[in-house]
């Protein structure tokens, strides 16, 4: 995962990459992290699922619309990040029958052995592991499920559910196993990623929310706090400090679900 880093601790760095060939269909990226310093981050919604092994345990880490708060205890960390819309048949269980937050992946797949992992002594031998337990359990995603996801961002639920030949109601059910949430609930979130994704200290808000479709820079204002927490300023603020106090390198990209909050005091 992202971390902040904090001025007076050691470096914070977050790594990722693409995931082996044979996984692209289910997996969006493979990555690792150093926290730097113990403490808890703020997770941003994105509709994905993360499969993370944090040096006590391994989680299938579930964010829906609104924000989380995970702590960072150990000295790495190391996870997949699931494309949006296919966990529910990887893991086998509808995603909204799971928690905001981490679930042990045991519960969900008993026959997971963890002693592996534990004997990993470093984020590419917990990612070498994982991938080859997701590549042994890949199902099949659900195919309405993935082409709706895809068109997500343009279209209205009822052009979805015609585009993909299904009704509103069965894709609405369909999405709640593979996502957790519905698709006009998945699509507000999809937006604040959008918007997210071009956030810098200068983005004028009123100008941002027009291209992100929202009604105006109140209606901006409002779904950020709903969904994050913080206002679009806040935001803002937080964005600065976090990439101020951030050492990925070039090669490796911020992740931007993960937001230092403007309260954090380790960022001062």
């Amino acid at each position: 995962m992202s971390v902040p880093l904090h001025h007076r601790a050691g470096p914070s760095v977050y790594r990722s990459r693409p995931p082996h060939p044979g996984l692209r269909p289910v997996v969006a990226a493979a990555w690792a992290g150093r926290p730097g310093w113990v403490r808890d981050i703020r997770v941003l919604p994105d509709g994905c699922v993360d499969l993370v092994w944090d040096g006590r345990e391994l989680s299938a880490v579930v964010t829906r619309d609104a924000a989380l708060r995970v702590p960072l205890r150990s000295s790495w960390s190391a996870g997949l990040r699931l494309r949006c819309g296919v966990a529910g048949s990887l893991l086998g269980t509808s995603i909204a029958d799971l928690p905001p937050g981490a679930t042990p992946l045991r519960e969900l797949w008993p026959e997971v052995r963890e002693d592996r992992f534990a004997g990993c002594a470093t984020p590419a031998q917990a990612l070498a592991l994982l991938e080859d337990l997701v590549g042994w359990r890949a199902a099949e995603p659900d195919p309405v499920v993935s082409a709706a996801v895809s068109l997500l961002s343009g279209a209205r639920v009822p052009e979805l559910a015609t585009s993909t030949g299904t009704s509103e109601r069965v894709l609405r059910r369909r999405f709640t196993h593979e996502v957790g949430m519905s698709p006009k609930r998945l699509q507000r979130v999809l937006r604040l990623q959008a918007f997210l994704a071009g956030l810098t200290p200068a983005t004028a808000l009123a100008a941002a929310a027009a291209e992100h479709g929202y009604a105006d820079q109140s209606h901006l204002g409002r779904e950020t706090r709903r969904l994050t927490g913080s206002s679009p300023a806040e935001l803002v603020r937080g964005r600065r400090l976090a990439e101020t106090f951030q050492t990925p390198g070039s090669a490796w990209p911020q992740d931007r679900r993960h937001e230092l909050p403007a309260d954090d005091r380790g960022a001062h």
